[in-house]
């Protein structure tokens, strides 16, 4: 009988120590794919920020004009060459470019208007 009970003890500790090997082979697996997770996240991160700064770089007001400039050709616009279509399709200049005489009589007088507003301390607007 005891040795039976012997027997079965020793069986017993043997499954438990294949257990405990198991598990902890197991543990091991685990960790080091959660090490290499961990380290891929941190990868993707960087490569994340990297991507971000150069969409930002991408973005500027000054390369956006500059393509639009040189591969749509695109031009500003400015009122001379603007119009306004109406509900029934004509068309209405914005404003009408101004003689080079008269132009240049409104530069002077805004100039004037300028100086006069520096003078007393106000501004021209």
């Amino acid at each position: 009988m005891i040795t039976r009970l012997n027997l079965f003890l020793l069986l017993a500790v043997i499954v438990t120590a294949m257990v405990l090997v198991h598990t902890q082979y197991r543990s091991r697996q685990l960790y080091t794919q959660l090490y290499r997770a961990q380290s891929e996240a941190r990868t993707l991160e960087t490569e994340f920020e990297r991507l971000q700064v150069d969409k930002r770089a991408q973005a500027t007001p000054l390369r956006i004009e500059k393509l639009a400039k040189e591969q749509l050709r695109m031009r500003t616009t400015t009122p001379a060459i603007t119009q306004y279509v109406r509900a029934d399709g004509t068309v209405i200049p914005g404003v009408a470019p101004l003689p080079p005489e008269e132009a240049a009589r409104q530069a002077a007088a805004a100039a004037v208007a300028g100086r006069a507003g520096a003078a007393t301390g106000r501004s021209g607007r």
